[in-house]
Formats: C-alpha cells, structure tokens, sequence
C-alpha cells in the first residue's frame, strides 16, 4: 500500500528525516512514535504528497508520487483522508458542510446525495443531529469526530491520523481510540497514526515504528517493540525521561 524508500528530508541543513525506509502494511493500523517535534508529522506529509522529499521514493499503490506532477498528485491524494491534529475543521461552516466540504470540491453529486453521504458519515462516528451546530459549539471529542466524518467522506483507502489524542482527557482518549479501531475495522482502510501517546499507541496498534533522530530504528508488533532491547525505545516506552532531555 505504501512504501517509503530512502527517505531525506532537511529544513535549513537541519535534517529531520535520514535514510528513511519504511512499508505500511495494507487493511493494518501502523503507529508511528517519537519524541515530540522529531519529524513524525513530517513524514505523515511526505506519504500524502504535502512534503517532498530531498531524495528517495515514495511508493503508493506501486506508484512512485515524488515523479507526479501535481494535477496526477492531486488524483492519488484521493485516496487518503486525514485527521487533524485540531481537527482543522472550517469555523465559518457548520458541521454539515465541512463534512460536505470533499464531496463538494472532488464529485459531481447532487446536494441530496451529498446529505445522506454527510448524515451516513456522521453516524459513523456516532454523532447524531449535529449538521447545523458551528465547530464552536462543539467539544474537543465532537470535533475530532467531526474531523474524521470528513476524512471518510470520499470512503479513502488510507487514512492518516496526526497525534489524534493530543488534549484530550482519558476518557476521551479512549474513545478516540476505541473509534480509530471501529473505523479501521468497519472500512478495512489502511491507517496511519502519528503519536506520542504510548499507552493509546498499545491499545490500537498492529504495528509499531519508532522514529529516532531521523530514522526508523525499530519496527514491529506491539509486543515485539514491548519487549525490545534497544535502550533508547526502552526509554521512551517507559517514559524514564522527559521528552526535552531525550
């Protein structure tokens, strides 16, 4: 499904990602973790063709994005949806029409279709009678799930989700996770999740990558990376030191 190959990428001589190689399991959940600012969000754009890489390719569905111009780019972007940090939603819209919004913008359908696809994918997430409130009205979990009917609006085959938890109470990080599975389960899509959050990291995960300094420096099944020997992910999954100090 997707495939990185050689991956370099630096801003102002600063390199963010070295030599990066790394293959994403098809219909899987692949968690990607890292100190904070370490490049995980970097390379989530790389794989959607928001970032180009210095060097290296870029395999999606056996094709080679980092040679697509950016109309034949724009065509394999549909396959992905993507969960925002915050959301992203639009504030002037109402939750009917950022879910809309992709509809809208890449089909031809007509505004009756749109809305059943729209109340379709709202159920989805579990919210219900929600088209007409504004992104403020709604709490930091309405608005993820708000952000994630959006992403699934074009039924994606991949869908990428940057730090998905990231100031939410337990509860709702729980939640979250528990709606990244259903998702997952429910469409059979290919996930992506970008994040530092350890213990959510293990309750959702197929599959591990630790990327360190630039590189991927360990790879595998929840209880593999567990029972890793590498200090410096011992270190991390075990929270022995402050993310500043890493």
């Amino acid at each position: 499904m997707i495939e990185l190959k050689k991956i370099k990428k630096s801003f102002n001589g600063q390199k963010v990602l070295d030599d990066i190689d790394l293959t994403i399991e098809p219909g899987k959940i692949t968690v990607i973790i890292g100190q904070s600012g370490g490049g995980k969000s970097v390379l989530l754009k790389h794989m959607i063709g928001l970032i180009r890489p210095d060097s290296g390719k870029i395999m999606i569905d056996g094709v080679d994005t980092t040679t697509l111009g950016e109309k034949e780019l724009n065509e394999v972007r549909k396959k992905f949806g993507m969960l925002f940090q915050d959301a992203a939603l639009f504030d002037s819209m109402n939750v009917g029409d950022n879910v809309a919004f992709p509809l809208k913008e890449h089909t031809k359908l007509k505004g009756r279709e749109i809305k059943a696809i729209v109340e379709k994918k709202l159920l989805q997430v579990g919210l219900k009678d929600v088209t007409h409130k504004m992104p403020s009205e709604l709490s930091g979990g309405m608005r993820k799930r708000v952000g994630l009917a959006r992403a699934l609006a074009l039924d994606p085959k991949i869908i990428l989700f940057d730090e998905p938890t990231t100031g939410l109470d337990p509860i709702m990080c729980d939640a979250v996770d528990k709606l990244i599975v259903k998702t997952q389960q429910e469409t059979g899509a290919t996930c992506i999740v970008i994040s530092h959050d350890i213990d959510s990291t293990f309750r959702i995960a197929h599959t591990v990558a630790m990327l360190y300094h630039g590189k991927i420096i360990e790879k595998g099944t929840p209880e593999e990376v567990k029972a890793t020997g590498n200090p410096v992910v011992r270190q991390f999954i075990e929270r022995k030191v402050e993310d500043n100090n890493f």
